[in-house]
């Protein structure tokens, strides 16, 4: 069965970008998510592989879904985005439970791959 994933972003042109990228990696988009309420319908609906999550979403921190996320979908691989650096959110990042975290504007085929370990 091949990996999907769901896209939880509330810019509308971030995700049309993100699920660009991520189709080019080779997974198939379940899901384009706007606010963690979305994301989580979503989620518990189609139980994907990869989770493309920004942490600065308008309802909820996008750190605050991550626990929720994994009761939803079990070995979820989740990525972190933020306009922000890593730094910026101290050990929150690190601690997080998250595979990784990218940059928005360093997101690109190569470092998607890179985060969720897949050739």
């Amino acid at each position: 069965m091949p990996r999907n994933a769901v896209i939880v972003d509330d810019h509308a042109e971030f995700r049309a970008l993100a699920a660009e990228l991520v189709s080019a990696a080779g997974l198939g988009v379940a899901a384009l998510c706007p606010d963690g309420r979305t994301a989580l319908e979503a989620i518990a609906a189609v139980r994907p592989q990869v989770v493309l999550l920004d942490i600065q979403l308008p309802d909820v921190s996008g750190l605050d879904l991550i626990p929720q996320i994994m009761s939803l979908s079990e070995g979820v691989c989740i990525v972190l985005v933020s306009t922000r650096d890593a730094a910026d959110y101290g050990r929150r990042v690190a601690d997080s439970g998250a595979a990784g975290f990218i940059p928005k504007a360093e997101l690109s085929v190569a470092t998607l791959t890179e985060a969720i370990g897949r050739p």
